[in-house]
């Protein structure tokens, strides 16, 4: 009676916590109203524009442990039969300790209203001030647990798939680097497989 008891006692203890992983998964309905789930394939955005134009805000970490940082360089597209994005951090970066750490990174996507908290987040650091405080974003934590902002309109979440530095020895254009890392600090490349987009209704 006593072995029927425990088994029964794991057993609601095991599909508790299924329908639990289950719910973190979606979105609650207040979000539903306001974002909208969609495929890699229907971001609408050319992808050129949307990083060299529009900008993207990186972020990696958790809820209570995470930095940003603006980027004006990377891409969307398809490798290894997958949907990727890529996106490249120098070193020195705050934001670098972050995606070293972290499995996973997200690029949020603003209205151009937005253009002067982009500039902020670009231009300092977040070893030395709360630069979510100081953007005046708002932190919105996603399903997944990955962060992104109340005021974005495109969030793409990614999961690291390759990361490498730019070599020197690769270029074949050999005024990239002497132009571009003087300082011999080259980006360190993140691919991300797409594994989720969110875009604002």
């Amino acid at each position: 009676m006593q072995r029927i008891l425990s088994i029964s006692v794991i057993a609601v203890f095991v599909l508790f916590c299924g329908c639990k992983n289950e719910n973190v998964k979606k979105m609650d309905e207040n979000q539903t109203k306001e974002w909208k789930q969609i495929n890699p394939e229907e971001i609408s955005d050319n992808s050129i524009a949307l990083f060299h134009d529009v900008w993207a805000i990186i972020t990696a970490g958790e809820a209570d442990d995470f930095n940003m940082m603006t980027a004006s360089w990377g891409m969307l597209g398809t490798l290894w039969e997958r949907p990727t994005a890529f996106c490249f951090v120098r070193p020195q970066r705050h934001t670098f300790n972050f995606t070293e750490k972290e499995d996973t990174f997200t690029l949020s996507f603003f209205d151009e209203k937005y253009r002067d908290q982009l500039q902020y987040l670009g231009t300092v650091s977040g070893r030395d001030e709360d630069k979510l405080k100081g953007s005046g974003f708002t932190k919105k934590i996603l399903p997944s647990g990955n962060i992104s902002y109340e005021e974005a309109r495109l969030i793409i979440e990614c999961k690291k798939i390759y990361v490498d530095f730019f070599k020197e020895e690769n270029f074949l254009d050999a005024s990239i680097p002497a132009k571009i890392y003087a300082e011999k600090d080259f980006h360190r490349i993140y691919i991300g497989v797409i594994t989720n987009v969110w875009e604002k209704k």
